[in-house]
């Protein structure tokens, strides 16, 4: 048999084929390596020249490798090489930061301003929700045990004192800081269940969302109203408000996002369901992204701020002031400069 002559052949082939090219695979190599480690735009104009066209050699002699039937160990090393080379040169180069840049700057305010119709239902069912409590409870006080939770409440009902009432409204210092950030890890937990049982529940024909919205808002309504058939509703209002305007917008939102779930199975128009629920699925996923980062800061603000600062006054301009700032992010972000085109 001529099998041992033709296995030397190859190999003294594949042997030649490697040594006329390999200084070129290394020096390929090693540009990869640096490109890998801190970007293509560190490498300079003359390295990233060179990269280009050492990649371009490197793929030539794999489809050569290939076409001779060279020894397999070489076509796996120049397949890896040449993969490598491949995503420095032409997959995007940025960084995780600038990904969560463009995403926060562009993609979140972009899709706040697509939405503005759901969002718009959202906050009018948390509106509506805050003005029937507040009548309801005006009407009869005994409307308060069937919206509020007594857990929620924590002895804040009707027949508490006036004096009990304001020290709840000024409580901070019985709180040290280990026991605020315990509060506020608490409030983040539950105030997140909420956003997130209004958001899934979106798919179901929307309605859920904008109920379990309405019924926040019941509760916000009247706990509202205790306090101010008490005589402290302006107190109240600068209580809920430090933490409020972000964590009624926060729940808001996440409604929007389940209703644009919602709607998409509603209403699909000329698509088909799935494929509505894809085309909006990330505007939706991206408002619910948008609620939790809201909760966070709001759990942080109802934790901390609200009970280190005591005067109402303060408790106004910190929670408008956070939610100026909100609406300033949402209403400028992501939109080209002016002098630009399209």
């Amino acid at each position: 048999m001529s099998t041992a002559p033709q296995d030397r052949t190859d190999l003294i082939r594949s042997s030649r084929f490697r040594a006329e090219r390999e200084a070129s695979w290394r020096q390929l190599e090693a540009l990869v390596t640096r490109a890998e480690k801190a970007g293509v735009a560190a490498l300079g104009y003359e390295a990233a020249r060179d990269l280009a066209s050492l990649y371009r050699q490197a793929m030539n002699a794999l489809s050569l490798a290939r076409a001779i039937s060279m020894d397999q160990a070489l076509e796996r090393y120049l397949e890896a090489l040449c993969a490598r080379a491949y995503l420095v040169v032409y997959a995007p180069q940025e960084s995780i930061r600038g990904v969560l840049g463009r995403f926060l700057t562009q993609r979140v305010p972009q899709t706040v301003r697509r939405a503005w119709p759901p969002l718009l239902l959202g906050f009018l069912a948390m509106a509506l929700g805050v003005l029937v409590g507040y009548v309801l409870f005006q009407q009869d006080q005994s409307w308060f045990f069937s919206f509020v939770p007594s857990g929620l409440s924590d002895g804040r009902a009707p027949g508490a004192s006036v004096s009990y009432l304001r020290d709840t409204l000024f409580d901070g210092g019985g709180r040290d800081g280990d026991t605020m950030g315990v509060f506020a890890a608490f409030l983040f937990s539950h105030n997140t269940q909420i956003a997130i049982f209004t958001f899934a529940l979106g798919i179901f024909a929307a309605l859920p969302s904008f109920v379990l919205t309405f019924y926040n808002g019941l509760v916000l309504g009247a706990f509202y109203a205790l306090f101010a058939s008490a005589g402290l509703g302006y107190e109240a209002f600068g209580w809920l408000s430090v933490h409020g305007v972000t964590e009624i917008s926060a729940i808001s939102i996440a409604c929007a996002g389940g209703a644009q779930l919602g709607l998409a199975v509603l209403q699909p128009g000329h698509e088909t369901r799935r494929a509505a629920l894809r085309r909006v699925g990330p505007d939706a996923v991206t408002l619910m992204i948008l609620a939790g980062l809201m909760l966070i800061v709001a759990a942080g603000i109802e934790g901390f701020l609200r009970q280190i600062v005591q005067t109402t006054q303060w408790r106004l301009a910190i929670g408008w002031g956070v939610g100026g700032l909100w609406l300033l992010w949402v209403l400028c972000g992501g939109r080209a400069p002016s002098g630009g085109r399209g």
